[in-house]
């Protein structure tokens, strides 16, 4: 099987020759590439080549256009900070809806924007469907409800909303899923299999405002990406126990497990069918331990997760962690001597 017939296979709870391997590589694929982050993150054409000599170079199934939470916000007109070799970040203190009356006026950008950070990913995309997609399955990448709310007003004041202003949060999310289907529907169009939702503030709240805020918007934003004929891939970074179950309702093809969660709790809480990645410790496992360490953690996750499981860390895999280590991970369960033949 090639990569991508194995990983779009996999999603459809067919057999496949071995697991896919899906490890999210951003800076470590710049630092793999000889290239500053800043580049990575902003020249489609940079991003592409490295994505292709990681996937080609070490095995893994997908090729993605991840690079940074900022990208929807900078094209909203929020002020974005650009070090030359770290991701771009949002400066809190100047919040594009630091005045929350400012969301009647704001206009949802154009994907398809000559020169915008949002048509760059899309030309990422296309990029790498024509010099990849043949044998690798392509990822794009959209931000969900929670952290995309967060990077335009501020986390910590959609923190309060949630209590102070409702109405407002609720009229936020429902910009921020308008706002990320034609950027989905973009990049499918460019030729993504499947669509990347990340969510990571999410897990930085309780239950019952997930439930009431962020639940309906995920489900709505992930409906919507099937409808546009696409897979979804559901990352919420960090300690996420408290949403499994609801996780599990969303419908997601495949959710990313981070190293908080314990995987068994996760298979249990979110179904036997559910496909899941993940979940080893980027850093303590992926960047400072061994390849012996990594394949042992591996074959942990795989006895707590069972069948439905797929090759990748909890995150992030770290710039600086050893090649051998991510050879570890990705030649996993007769990866490396299927890659060999």
């Amino acid at each position: 099987m090639s990569p991508r017939e194995r990983l779009l296979a996999f999603l459809n709870h067919q057999p496949v020759d071995v697991r896919p391997a899906l490890p999210i590589t951003m800076m470590w694929a710049a630092e793999l590439g000889g290239v500053r982050y800043l580049d990575y993150a902003t020249n489609a054409e940079v991003m592409a080549a490295a994505q292709i000599e990681v996937a080609r170079r070490f095995g893994a199934d997908q090729v993605s256009v991840i690079s940074d939470p900022a990208t929807e916000a900078a094209d909203c007109g929020a002020e974005i900070f650009y070090p030359p070799d770290a991701p771009p970040a949002i400066d809190e203190t100047q919040a594009l809806l630091a005045n929350p009356a400012r969301l009647a006026t704001l206009r949802r950008p154009d994907p398809h924007r000559p020169g915008s950070r949002m048509a760059n990913r899309v030309a990422a995309v296309r990029l790498l469907k024509r010099d990849a997609g043949a044998t690798h399955a392509v990822e794009g990448w959209v931000e969900g409800p929670c952290a995309e709310a967060a990077d335009l007003r501020g986390i910590n004041a959609l923190m309060m909303d949630f209590y102070d202003d409702p109405a407002f949060v609720r009229q936020l999310v429902d910009f921020v899923v308008e706002m990320e289907l034609p950027f989905a529907a973009a990049q499918i169009e460019a030729g993504a299999d499947y669509i990347g939702v990340g969510d990571a503030a999410a897990s930085l709240i309780s239950r019952e405002l997930y439930d009431e805020f962020i639940w309906p918007a995920e489900k709505r934003l992930i409906d919507g990406i099937h409808a546009l004929g696409a897979r979804v891939r559901l990352h919420i970074c960090g300690h996420t126990t408290h949403l499994l179950d609801g996780l599990g309702r969303l419908g997601a093809d495949l959710i990313d497990i981070d190293y908080p969660v314990d995987l068994a709790v996760a298979r249990a809480k979110c179904g036997p069918h559910q496909v899941l990645a993940g979940n080893l410790h980027p850093v303590q496992t992926m960047k400072l331990g061994t390849p012996a360490a990594i394949t042992s953690a591996l074959e942990n996750c795989e006895r707590a997760s069972g069948t439905w499981w797929a090759i990748g860390a909890g995150c992030e895999i770290p710039r600086g962690t050893p090649p051998e280590n991510f050879r570890a991970l990705t030649g996993y369960g007769g990866r490396a001597a299927l890659d060999r033949a």
